[in-house]
């Protein structure tokens, strides 16, 4: 699996997650800056992702649901707060209601993706900030450390292709 290590720092209220890869930095970015190819592995396997809106600018948005194997439908959305192709994205990551509309009642966190080169390949960092120790903790038994781990996995086969 792609992804070499998880990192929880409760004192800092961050979540950073570590993946390798052998494909080049643009070919990962791509995972990224595409919509159709995003919606392939962003989202576990069993709960696949639809892209409805993709403006991967400043002030641009990113919106998406995943549907569960039963067929319901979880949304969320990203605000794009800063781009630096081909090597980092900066957005606040939510929850959606059922109208698509950002959810006040679930937790935000702050993401920054940055990739690398490394040995031929590239190394993705994403960090998750999180405003409280008890949305860390809700996002957590929500299974968003496994989520993370299961959709990144996903990466590599895309990148095979």
């Amino acid at each position: 699996m792609t992804v070499t290590s998880v990192d929880k720092d409760l004192d800092n209220l961050t979540l950073t997650v570590i993946a390798d890869f052998t494909a080049p930095v643009e070919k990962v970015w791509q995972l990224w800056a595409d919509p159709r190819q995003l919606e392939r592995w962003w989202g576990p396997p069993a709960y696949p992702a639809t892209v409805e809106a993709h403006d991967l600018t400043p002030g641009g948005e990113v919106r998406y649901f995943m549907t569960s194997p039963e067929g319901e439908k979880f949304g969320g959305w990203w605000r794009i707060a800063s781009v630096t192709p081909p090597t980092a994205l900066e957005f606040t990551d939510g929850f959606s209601d059922q109208d698509g509309k950002p959810d006040p009642e679930m937790p935000t966190t702050a993401v920054r993706m940055t990739l690398n080169e490394r040995e031929g390949g590239t190394r993705m960092e994403l960090r998750s900030v999180f405003d409280s120790r008890e949305q860390m903790d809700q996002l957590a038994e929500m299974g968003m450390v496994e989520g993370l781990r299961q959709s990144i996995g996903q990466m590599d086969d895309l990148l095979a292709a």
